[in-house]
């Protein structure tokens, strides 16, 4: 994936607010499994999918994660509440400005995705 556009996805401080809101992933008991992608990288590749708007499946490969990953990973970052977490945070941390906005782009874009049926 080209540097360019995952900052624009994902600027450094939009990564600063969300990196400790991200549930960590335990070591499978036991063991094997492939080793764990950057976790900005998945966030960046959900990112592209929530504000793009595409199919899951059609996530590009230049992002160097599998649709299943993102996938999985929006679902569990869902479940453990991270959208409305990064809302709160936002508004504190960012205040008014294109960044609080692209937040709230990204988290209602996931919002959507989460009640969509099916």
């Amino acid at each position: 994936m080209r540097v360019e556009l995952s900052c624009r996805l994902v600027p450094d401080p939009l990564w600063e607010l969300t990196a400790p809101l991200l549930p960590r992933f335990s070591a499978r008991p036991q063991g094997g499994g492939t080793a764990p992608l950057a976790e900005r990288a998945v966030f960046t590749a959900v990112v592209y999918v929530l504000v793009a708007g595409c199919p899951w499946r059609l996530l590009p490969d230049g992002f160097g994660v599998s649709p299943a990953t993102a996938h999985r990973r929006f679902t569990a970052w869902s479940n453990s509440g991270l959208w409305d977490a990064l809302a709160r945070s936002a508004a504190a941390g960012l205040g008014p400005g294109p960044e609080a906005d692209w937040v709230a782009a990204i988290v209602g874009a996931a919002e959507l995705r989460c009640s969509a049926p099916g």
